[in-house]
């Protein structure tokens, strides 16, 4: 699978482009078998930046029925990462610096409580009251019924990374004492109300996918665990969850993440396994015999391939002539294979 990966490249709020036909679909026609369209924010504040790609009307998923169009042409499943950025909102994209974005450009972020990421210059956050959380619920429900008209075939739920969901599950984040805070139940509450909603909307037997972080990398503090990730995963598939994309940080600045190594994170997907749902294993992910062997060896039923995936667009391609495979070669292509 071609792992979700923001391009920062939308022009007129949230709407897809050209680049996203043409960065989509050279990674369907360079053999990937699932092409994961970046995190599309479900309304307009959920948007990491001003650039980021949305799903919020009809129109959004209009400019994405081309893209979905051009991968099954090509023979590969389309997928689409529902995603919304919670505190983490309202920043500049990488190419222009990062950091929050203020004034009439900018927006206030949402999150659990009012506390901020902690930029130097922090964002005025909202904390979501009940009738709020119900209303992100809906946003994710209705994204998924629009993600369905555009012709994606499988859906996933950006539960990771500090954006919002994740925000609801670390008790570093989320400090709420009413039915959405507190306990482990509370806490994955709205990650289940979510799942929940959105395996009701999409057709039956539609896949459905939840990215999580499954350890925020804060050893020192009370915080989300791959213990819990592999408790949470438990709890998830009665929802109608197909399986669980692993990843891991990006809570909290203070993270102590390890030096990564090739496959730095294969093993927390192992762990999440145990749970009984199928896992899909991402991170530092570069060689055909690597993505092979996570597959071939158990440690994972699917090898998620990111940034290789932006240095070769025909990753796969070749990684099935390394592998001794044969995989078709789009026609218009076939001299240089």
């Amino acid at each position: 699978m071609v792992s979700p990966m923001c391009q920062y490249s939308c022009e007129t709020d949230g709407l897809a482009t050209d680049w996203h036909l043409v960065h989509l679909g050279s990674r369907a026609s360079g053999g990937a078998g699932i092409v994961m369209a970046e995190a599309t924010a479900v309304e307009p504040r959920g948007r990491i930046s001003p650039n980021d790609l949305g799903i919020w009307s009809d129109d959004h998923a209009a400019a994405l029925e081309p893209v979905t169009e051009f991968i099954a042409d090509r023979g590969a499943i389309s997928a689409i990462q529902l995603a919304h950025a919670g505190r983490k909102a309202s920043t500049h994209r990488p190419s222009d610096g990062r950091g929050p974005v203020h004034g009439e450009d900018g927006w206030t972020p949402v999150g659990p409580t009012e506390t901020p990421w902690p930029h130097d210059e922090p964002l005025e956050t909202e904390r979501l009251d009940v009738d709020g959380i119900a209303a992100i619920v809906d946003a994710f429900v209705d994204a998924a019924d629009r993600a369905v008209d555009a012709g994606f075939d499988v859906v996933e739920i950006h539960s990771a990374h500090g954006y919002l969901l994740h925000e609801f599950l670390s008790p570093v984040t989320n400090t709420r004492t009413d039915a959405y805070g507190g306990s482990f139940e509370n806490r994955t509450r709205l990650l289940r109300e979510v799942c929940a909603g959105v395996r009701a909307t999409i057709p039956e037997g539609m896949p459905l996918f939840v990215r999580i972080s499954a350890t925020d990398w804060l050893p020192d503090r009370d915080s989300w665990t791959v213990g819990d990730s592999t408790m949470l995963a438990r709890e998830l598939e009665p929802l109608g969850v197909d399986l669980i994309d692993v990843s891991s940080g990006s809570l909290h600045p203070d993270q102590r993440v390890p030096e990564p190594g090739p496959h730095y994170q294969v093993p927390y997907a192992e762990r999440v396994a145990e749970s009984g749902l199928p896992v899909g294993a991402v991170g530092k992910i570069t060689t055909p015999e690597g993505a092979d062997a996570i597959v071939r060896n158990g440690r994972a039923d699917l090898a998620i391939v990111g940034r290789e995936h932006l240095r070769n667009p025909y990753f796969t391609l070749h990684a099935a002539e390394a592998l001794g495979h044969e995989l078709p070669v789009p026609r218009q292509y076939t001299r240089g294979f």
